[in-house]
């Protein structure tokens, strides 16, 4: 696929982000497009840092797995056993490697299976969640959705106890976690946990599919992203990443952590230890929907290559992002 094809998908559908390929760290594409920031009329650059929504469970799960290999958890661990009396409708079975592959049967605070709009209000008092302890009221109260191990059932709430989980383990707050765990050994410069109503210069606004309105995300998501995603990044640190991952450089055993755990043949995809895997090859991916944010980032191990596509709309990436798949 070349330039000239990319090209015509952001022209014909008014992409607005970041589209970026590199093979073994050599770039073969690379460009921005649309703004960042429509009130001031900034534009996206290559640098500009983007939400990518659930593409940042893959980071959790990788600070979880970083604590495995210490022992200071284990895949055997049940979520009970660190949770004590809170969200007592967790089955008491329920370990943390059912939650790392969305079969846990927990029930979900913000359930994709749920007849619900990208635009809907779902989180609440937006505001108040900076911290992972600040979540416990809206994980609480959902009912068991199946037995945990049942099957694959894909589950933001799970990724925030994972988080929960991680920190009464770990002693360390969530945020601090992955930023020690995850974005240092792997060289994650551009990529931090931003407020959203304090974005900084070169962070892109995320926003919402309104016909004829330019109305941003701040009130559709939490304010501080936590374990179900939303950290900020850019193209080239999740490059950057993923040579990290796979030369050994965030936790040991990477083989293990992408080895298909569930077939997902809805999604034409399987699922990995927090990854999406490619349904027929080696290639790990990261994905990312949400209100202002849309993302995919894929990496094949083989060859080295690396496939971005980063936006700050809801609907942008899956244009272009399908036509690198294809």
């Amino acid at each position: 696929m070349g330039q000239g094809d990319i090209d015509e998908i952001a022209d014909r559908t008014g992409f607005s982000g970041v589209v970026w390929i590199d093979r073994a760290g050599q770039i073969e594409f690379a460009k921005a497009y649309g703004q960042a920031n429509r009130t001031y009329g900034v534009p996206n650059t290559l640098d500009t840092r983007f939400g990518i929504a659930s593409g940042s469970k893959g980071f959790t799960a990788l600070a979880v797995l970083s604590l495995v290999q210490e022992g200071v958890l284990e895949l055997s661990t049940t979520a009970r056993s660190l949770l004590g009396n809170d969200l007592p409708l967790i089955a008491d079975d329920v370990t943390v490697e059912h939650l790392l592959t969305h079969t846990s049967g927990i029930g979900d605070y913000l359930d994709e299976e749920a007849d619900t709009e990208i635009t809907d209000y779902v989180v609440g008092a937006a505001h108040e969640l900076t911290t992972t302890e600040a979540f416990l009221p809206l994980l609480d109260g959902h009912p068991t959705k199946f037995r945990a191990g049942e099957r694959f059932s894909y589950c933001n709430g799970g990724f925030v106890v994972l988080a929960l989980l991680a920190e009464r383990a770990g002693g360390v707050g969530y945020h601090d976690l992955v930023r020690e765990r995850v974005l240092r050994p792997a060289r994650m410069t551009r990529t931090d946990f931003l407020r959203s109503d304090e974005l900084p210069a070169d962070a892109a606004v995320g926003y919402l599919p309104l016909d004829g309105s330019d109305r941003s995300n701040v009130f559709h998501l939490p304010v501080l992203a936590n374990g179900d995603g939303g950290i900020h990044t850019t193209a080239a640190d999740l490059s950057t990443f993923w040579r990290a991952l796979f030369a050994g450089d965030i936790v040991d055993g990477v083989d293990e952590v992408v080895r298909p755990r569930c077939d997902v043949p809805e999604q034409s995809r399987r699922y990995g230890l927090g990854f999406w895997l490619h349904a027929s090859t080696d290639t790990a991916m990261l994905v990312g929907y949400d209100a202002g944010a849309s993302f995919q980032s894929t990496h094949d191990p083989q060859t080295g290559t690396t496939r971005t596509v980063l936006s700050n709309t809801s609907p942008g990436a899956w244009p272009i992002a399908r036509a690198l798949m294809s």
